[in-house]
């Protein structure tokens, strides 16, 4: 979870043109705008703009500026990226319900507790500082290239897990399918315990295929689609896969979120250097002169996974709870839903207005929460809403602590029927 945390809507070219070149350009560089700002333009071509270390360094050199990004452009860009926000979010939180229902081990969800949310902020400023002296302390080149080899596999896997059951639908009835398994146990005899179980069959396999042929294609280009196809697949497997154990454990963990992005944002400079430094499908981008240059474009907004993932989870966890009230509606569900693309709309709209990066956190968790917490009161399920609980299906502290208040249940209404 740790790498969805550098969340935040930043970008220099979203700042000021002069702006954006000063913090781009050398020591040597800013001393020669500082004495003649009106350099700035001159400079702007051979400044490189660097989108997850795709962009190519240097440019033009005939003195000649980039063209700012037209209305239309910007735009779309805008709308592409909310739109790519709504999508892992709305059928990460539908099949995180096919998974808390799942029997495959090697799909079962990892719940998080609220000890786990109130620790969360805390670890993530630790990883994201850390990050900050690795990239500042050692070279920027070789620690990208970990870098991108860890994602690359990583990629790899939550691609073939999110086009699975779509790829599925495609296989032919008499596709000879058959069934794998990877067991990797600790121990021998009474004491053997299982550290792998994975399930997979031919079918996995072949989407294992397809998807390394786009992390063949993001590991040589570093190109926006593979980038954004990569983060789609790790958004939405966040959703479905991490799972809150109860609303008050999202409150805390969206409350946590919400300082730490405030922080990191505002108060330093440390989250937006990470997030330029680092060469990882953890954004989601699209070119804002995409209408002029297309495939080739290079002047990107961008969008932190975190700012997916976090709220992400929560809403999931409000679909669930619906569910669980059985009343065949998803009030809370589409309130939340509502909510994120009100706060995310906010985030871009302020963003736009004072050219400064945003924690988008900042918007969405009041509206995330404030949202249903109203509609709750408002239907007078406040109570059902706090109370409604999810155990961890690997956690057997949990499984036990639910048989036991089952057979507890169990013996008081034979005693009952005894009487």
């Amino acid at each position: 979870m740790g790498s969805h945390v550098t969340s935040c809507f930043f970008r220099g070219t979203w700042l000021s043109p002069q702006r954006r070149i000063f913090l781009s350009a050398s020591p040597l560089q800013r001393l020669e705008l500082e004495l003649d700002p009106e350099r700035s333009f001159a400079m702007d071509s051979a400044v490189s703009d660097p989108h997850n270390g795709s962009a190519e360094a240097g440019g033009p050199t005939n003195g000649t500026t980039r063209p700012p990004s037209t209305p239309e452009g910007i735009a779309l860009a805008y709308g592409s990226l909310l739109l790519m926000a709504l999508l892992p979010i709305f059928f990460g939180a539908l099949r995180s319900v096919r998974c808390a229902r799942g029997k495959n081990a090697s799909d079962m969800p990892e719940t998080i507790t609220s000890r786990d949310a109130a620790r969360f902020p805390i670890i993530a400023s630790c990883t994201l500082l850390g990050l900050y002296l690795f990239f500042k302390i050692f070279s920027q080149e070789y620690i990208n290239l970990l870098l991108s080899m860890y994602f690359f596999v990583l990629g790899i896997l939550a691609l073939s897990h999110t086009i699975s059951p779509l790829m599925n639908k495609f296989f032919p009835a008499n596709f000879p399918n058959r069934q794998y398994q990877l067991l990797f146990t600790q121990g021998s005899g009474e004491n053997k315990e299982e550290i792998i179980n994975y399930e997979f069959d031919t079918k996995d396999l072949v989407c294992l295929g397809l998807s390394s042929i786009v992390g063949v294609w993001y590991l040589l280009r570093k190109h926006w689609i593979a980038n954004n196809l990569f983060g789609l697949a790790f958004s939405l497997n966040g959703v479905e896969l991490l799972h809150l154990n109860n609303v008050s454990t999202g409150c805390i963990l969206l409350g946590g979120l919400f300082i730490y992005d405030i922080f990191w944002v505002f108060g330093t400079n440390v989250m937006v250097t990470v997030a330029k430094s680092f060469e990882a499908p953890i954004k989601l981008v699209f070119p804002q002169d995409l209408l002029e240059k297309g495939l080739e474009a290079d002047n990107f907004a961008m969008l932190g996974l975190g700012d997916i993932v976090i709220p992400g989870i929560f809403i999931a966890l409000l679909l669930r709870f619906d569910i669980s009230l059985k009343k065949n509606t998803h009030t809370y569900f589409y309130t939340s839903f509502a909510a994120y693309i009100f706060g995310l709309g906010l985030t871009i709209f302020i963003m736009h207005i004072f050219k400064h990066a945003q924690p988008a956190l900042l918007y969405l968790v009041p509206a995330c929460i404030g949202f249903p917490v109203l509609v709750a009161l408002a239907k007078g399920e406040v109570t059902e809403m706090f109370s409604y609980e999810e155990s961890n299906p690997k956690d057997p502290a949990a499984v036990t602590e639910t048989r036991e208040g089952t057979e507890a249940t169990t013996s008081k209404g034979l005693e009952k029927k005894e009487k």
